[in-house]
């Protein structure tokens, strides 16, 4: 649920003209009630049952008078002030902070209270102003209540005159330069013994001088002007540029992202399944294991002094603190005999446990509970959280929801084995920002060479989906799409960098406050900057097919993409060194393990062993740099996400998806080049040889013609050129397009022409 924050400055023109009409009704209401009470309140109290009552608004007006100028008394018209000042500050008349107002009327009310009690009780007096004379004459006497009420008085004029403390001393200062005049004047009066020097100079060198003393003298004046009017007309500009942007702040207010969509509604938990997310607790099956535990470790002679269990949905921690004198190493190396005497796979044990002076050993239960997302979402910490991009993956042994920020991790690297919940762990990361965010604050770029799993997501591509401006589908699958995409937001980022520089701003959040503040002008360029999310669902298959094309602009994004809010999620599932290079380990602090068939995978993928223990079905451990978290990913059903994406579509959308740069194909000029020179001698031979061997590579070129690697590597790219081979995919042969020695022969044909 989100927080009902109810602010003045966001009521319409209409909704505060009708709040100044209630307003105004309640104090004239008051006013009128309290003049009648003057007069009529003997009689007004005689009638008891509230008929044939003599106040001017009735029963009612009798009633509230009679409250409040009985506590207040004459200070309860203090009331009337408040409220027609309320009614101005609505309507605009007053600028001023409201706050400030009402703190220091209250004050002077108070006062007003107390003086009335002090002078006239009974008459003009309230029984509250009564009541604190009354204790005041009790311990300082009428002496001391006098002292108070004036020094009192005193206080509020001090704070009534806001100017008080801002005395000008223009006066002072004119008298200060007649006294420096004056003392000037009267050195040269009182001290005539001094000599003057008279030195005599021949009158056109005399004159020369004074000439040369003059030019130099105006050039310095110049000088001095047109510095003096650079600098006041520098600061006249930022003067002018400061009201101007005060001036429009003023009159529309800060900018909205959401003003587009300001309809937009917020999916609701109600489209998500609930399931039941009871842990059941099973006393023997603890019981037993905790003495499993401590037969064996005693079995190699590893005593526990202290021993508990925390129980989570699928994985119970017991913590265990050995005997003074073991070592730690001893106790880590029992892992599969703990996992053979409990009858349990994927036994892990931590040594120590981060904080604590205990070693944990984590047993999977016999019967785990599901980790819904319903149940993950509705929590109080991520109902609650103010991330810029928040993300709720799971939940931890000790059953609490794990929240974390994108912007903070800032890319994302999930790794694991086939069936182990890469695809589910993407889907409840998506689903995160969906739930949190409005569609003009962050933009989804879907990258799926497995064609199945995102295209759930196709209906929110007026929504959240980016895209390239001729690309049809609004989720990439295609490599040379994907490559496309990629240097895309590599140009979206340098054009991001650019702004932020102009704008004076280090990074996204600050670029876009300022932006709100309506100090950057969108006719230089400026706009509102959503976050950028990249997703890819399969790494390891666009690494084999386009290598380096592909790992250049996702290192070059992942080093320098993070403060224009830019933030990548990478999913493979082969995690070895060929894939997960040492640079994008590098840039890729936050890592997610699902489990893995080998130790080794596990260190390629967390720098450390445990993934390979783990049990499955959404079982993982987290790297955030510092230390490993094991949750439970929470769980979304297909039908889930389907639900989700169609309340989302059925809502007013964008008139087109979020577009990002155009990139201009460089293969034109490529082909330009390659037309214009000259085909080498043996290009004919190449091209058979293909054609024969019915694939194509540089390296078989080489060999079989017995010639260096790069006159292999232009033939090649005649070949490319003249439509006989595929272009390149990596460091797979080519395909040939063409069949037979009679299409070779007209396209070389069809070329000389």
């Amino acid at each position: 649920m989100r927080k009902f924050n109810f602010k003045i400055s966001n009521l319409n023109k209409r909704q505060k003209l009708i709040l100044t009409i209630i307003i105004f009704s309640i104090s004239t209401f008051l006013f009128l009630a309290f003049n009648s009470h003057w007069s009529n309140w003997k009689i007004d109290q005689v009638k008891g049952d509230y008929k044939d009552i003599k106040n001017i608004l009735g029963p009612v007006g009798a009633f509230f008078s009679k409250k409040l100028i009985s506590s207040f008394g004459i200070s309860a018209y203090v009331i009337n002030i408040i409220l027609f000042s309320l009614c101005f500050k609505l309507i605009g008349k007053i600028k001023t902070s409201y706050i400030d107002f009402l703190t220091n009327i209250s004050l002077f009310m108070f006062w007003l209270m107390l003086f009335s009690s002090f002078l006239f009780p009974g008459k003009l007096s309230g029984t509250l102003g009564d009541n604190i004379i009354l204790f005041l004459h009790k311990n300082i006497a009428n002496t001391g209540v006098w002292i108070v009420i004036i020094s009192y008085l005193i206080i509020l004029i001090v704070i009534f005159s806001n100017n008080f403390h801002q005395i000008k001393f223009n006066r002072f200062k004119k008298i200060f330069k007649i006294i420096k005049n004056f003392k000037k004047k009267s050195i040269d009066e009182n001290y005539p013994f001094i000599e003057k020097k008279e030195i005599k100079i021949d009158s056109k060198s005399e004159e020369k001088k004074s000439i040369e003393d003059k030019d130099i003298i105006e050039k310095s004046k110049e000088k001095k002007d047109l510095e003096f009017i650079k600098i006041k007309s520098s600061n006249e500009e930022k003067i002018v540029k400061e009201n101007n942007q005060k001036t429009v702040l003023q009159k529309y207010g800060e900018y909205n992202p959401r003003m587009e969509l300001e309809n937009y509604t917020f999916p609701k938990l109600d489209l998500l399944k609930k399931y039941d997310n009871k842990i059941s607790i099973n006393k023997e099956e603890l019981n037993e294991n905790k003495q499993n535990i401590i037969d064996t470790l005693r079995n190699f002679g590893i005593e526990v002094t202290q021993m508990s269990a925390e129980v989570g949905p699928t994985i119970t921690l017991y913590e265990i603190v050995p005997k003074e004198g073991i070592k730690i190493s001893k106790i880590k190396s029992l892992e599969d005999d703990i996992a053979l005497r409990i009858k349990a796979t994927g036994v892990r044990i931590i040594a120590p446990l981060p904080g604590k002076g205990t070693i944990g050993i984590e047993v999977p239960n016999q019967n785990p509970s599901m980790v819904s997302m319903r149940s993950v979402l509705s929590s109080e910490k991520f109902q609650k959280s103010e991330f810029e991009l928040p993300i709720a993956i799971g939940k931890t042994i000790s059953n609490n929801t794990y929240v974390t920020d994108l912007t903070k991790m800032p890319h994302l690297l999930m790794a694991g084995a086939t069936g182990q919940g890469k695809s589910v762990g993407l889907n409840a990361v998506i689903c995160s920002i969906l739930f949190k965010k409005h569609p003009s604050e962050v933009k989804l770029v879907l990258v799926d060479p497995k064609k199945v799993e995102l295209t759930l997501y196709n209906k929110l591509k007026r929504h959240f989906l980016a895209k390239l401006p001729n690309n049809a589908e609004p989720i990439t699958t295609d490599t040379k799409q994907v490559i496309k995409t990629l240097k895309s937001l590599c140009l979206e980022m340098d054009n991001r960098y650019n702004l932020l520089k102009n704008a004076q701003t280090r990074n996204i959040v600050e670029y876009n406050e300022k932006f709100k503040l309506r100090k950057l002008n969108p006719k230089n360029g400026h706009k509102y900057l959503p976050y950028i999310v990249l997703i890819i669902d399969e790494f390891a298959d666009l690494i084999m097919t386009a290598g380096r094309e592909i790992e250049t602009p996702i290192a070059r994004l992942a080093q320098l993409a993070r403060a224009i809010g830019i933030h990548l999620i990478i999913a493979t599932q082969r995690p070895t060194t060929n894939i997960i290079t040492g640079t994008i380990k590098a840039n890729f602090p936050t890592r997610v393990a699902f489990r893995v068939s080998q130790g080794i995978d596990s260190k390629t993928i967390l720098d450390s062993m445990g993934a390979n223990q783990l049990i499955g079905r959404g079982d993982m451990l987290i790297s955030t740099g510092n230390e490993l978290i094991r949750l439970q990913c929470a769980f979304i059903d297909t039908p889930e996400v389907e639900s989700l994406t169609s309340f989302i579509e059925e809502q007013k959308n964008y008139p087109k998806p979020y577009e990002l740069p155009e990139i201009i194909d460089e293969n034109i000029e490529k082909e330009s080049k390659i037309k214009s020179n000259e085909r080498d001698v043996l290009f004919i031979e190449a091209a058979k040889l293909v054609l024969r061997q019915q694939k194509g590579s540089i390296g078989m070129i080489q060999r079989k013609m017995s010639i260096g690697f790069n006159r292999a590597g232009r033939i090649m790219d005649e070949l490319e050129d003249a439509g006989i081979v595929s272009a390149g995919a990596g460091s797979k042969p080519r395909e040939v397009l063409i069949n037979s020695e009679e299409e070779l022969f007209l396209i070389l044909k069809s070329k000389n022409e």
